[in-house]
Order: structure tokens, then C-alpha cells, then sequence
């Protein structure tokens, strides 16, 4: 009797253990689905906005000759863009950096390094954001608050370095492939204007083929009645900086 007694009060043991253990699993998924959903919402591929607006991104790290072309047109168009700018780049080309600048066109942070960010450690990714930070703090004077990944090559040290130095990732929908040889103006063109959608983001860089193929893709896009802005223009945030719905 005394034997059955013991045996059912380790069953009950075992039983309550159990069910202890399946609780805290399940809390612990729920936490984990929770990071995984606060991870995504900062890794934008396009905007949070049903509005008819198109962001133009344009990711530098060469290209200096083209560059003023494009400040040109978007000047004469009266739009303003998002220039995201290697640290490595604004080092050496501080007065060209500032002319961007002064057209009032937006800075992101694109990595001090031109690397594969996707490759590397938490640690190197912070200190080549950081550093990019930097440079640009240094030469504007400003904070920038987006983060685009060369190549759009990240990981999850890429997320969390960029989360603890107060950035969001920014990739693209559209994508003009303008950097490949084979990328003519009439290509670029078909890429933005076949996949133009409200709240998306356009990757583009500074080659002669992009300069040929702006007019175009303004007017057109102006046509189909699109704004074309910045990043910021497409993401809304609640005032205590969540994202809103």
C-alpha cells in the first residue's frame, strides 16, 4: 500500500513537472514569435503607406561623375530622394557628400565598407555601421536613422547590430539592376515601371544608364499620378517610434 503510495505521488510529481515544463516552452515560443515579428518590422522592402507614393533610393560608393546629373534632374523635377552613402565614400568626397546634402535629399547609412555584411560577426557589423555613422555625423553634422546593406546582405548580426544603434534595415521591391553591364536605359526603365506599387522603394545607383533613364521613369510615373519621395516619406511611425498600422 505504501509503495502504491509513493508511486502515485511521484506520478504526481512528474505529472505537475511536466505540465511546468510544456507552460514555459509555450511561453517561451510565444516570446520568440513576438522578437521575430519586432525583428521584421524593422527591415522595411517597402513602405507601411497605401499611399500613392514611390521611394527612389540611390546606393553610393562610386559613380561620383553621374552623381551631379541626377541632383540636376531631381531638382529640376522637385523631388527629393534617399542617398544612402558608404562611410569610406563620404570620407573622400566630403564636398559632394555636402552637395547631396544640400539639395535636401535624405542620407542613409550603407556600411562604412562596401562588404558583405551577411558574412560578418555582431561585432563587425556594428563597428562598420558605426563607423559610416560617423563620418557622415562628422561632415553634415546629422544622425541618420536608416541602414541599407551593400549588396542587401544581412544576418541576424546585421538586425541586431542595427537594432542596437537605433536603425532600420532598408531594402528594396524594385530593383533597376543598374549596376550590370548589360543594363540598358530602356531596361531600368521596364524593371521600375512593370513593379511600380504604392509604398514602394526603387534601388538604383549613379551609372550613366540611370541618368538616361530618370526622365522617363519621372514622367511616367507622375503620369500613373505616384509621388516620388524618400524613405521617410513611406514609413509612418507612431510618436513613441512603433510602427504604425
Amino acid at each position: 500500500m505504501k509503495i502504491l503510495y509513493i508511486k502515485k505521488k511521484n506520478m504526481y510529481v512528474f505529472v505537475t513537472i511536466l505540465i511546468i515544463v510544456i507552460l514555459v516552452l509555450i511561453m517561451y515560443s510565444i516570446y520568440l514569435n513576438k522578437a521575430k515579428k519586432t525583428f521584421k518590422r524593422d527591415i522595411f522592402y517597402e513602405g507601411n503607406t497605401n499611399e500613392k507614393i514611390i521611394a527612389f533610393t540611390c546606393n553610393v560608393d562610386w559613380g561620383n561623375e553621374y552623381i551631379p546629373q541626377m541632383l540636376e534632374i531631381f531638382e529640376n523635377e522637385e523631388i527629393k530622394i534617399t542617398f544612402f552613402i558608404t562611410g569610406r565614400w563620404a570620407d573622400d568626397n566630403k564636398d559632394l557628400l555636402k552637395e547631396i546634402y544640400s539639395h535636401g535629399h535624405e542620407i542613409g547609412n550603407h556600411g562604412y565598407y562596401h562588404k558583405e555584411y551577411g558574412k560578418l560577426s555582431y561585432e563587425i557589423n556594428k563597428n562598420e555601421i558605426e563607423k559610416c555613422d560617423e563620418s557622415i555625423n562628422n561632415i553634415l553634422g546629422i544622425k541618420c536613422k536608416y541602414f541599407a546593406p551593400p549588396s542587401g546582405s544581412y544576418n541576424d548580426n546585421t538586425i541586431r547590430a542595427a537594432r542596437d544603434l537605433n536603425y532600420d534595415i532598408i531594402m528594396w521591391s524594385i530593383d533597376t539592376i543598374d549596376w550590370r553591364e548589360d543594363s540598358t536605359s530602356e531596361k531600368i526603365i521596364s524593371r521600375v515601371l512593370t513593379k511600380a506599387n504604392n509604398s514602394g522603394i526603387v534601388l538604383m545607383h549613379p551609372t550613366e544608364n540611370t541618368v538616361r533613364a530618370l526622365p522617363v521613369i519621372i514622367k511616367s510615373l507622375k503620369e500613373e499620378g505616384y509621388t516620388i519621395g524618400r524613405v521617410s516619406d513611406i514609413i509612418k511611425k507612431a510618436s513613441n517610434g512603433s510602427i504604425e498600422n
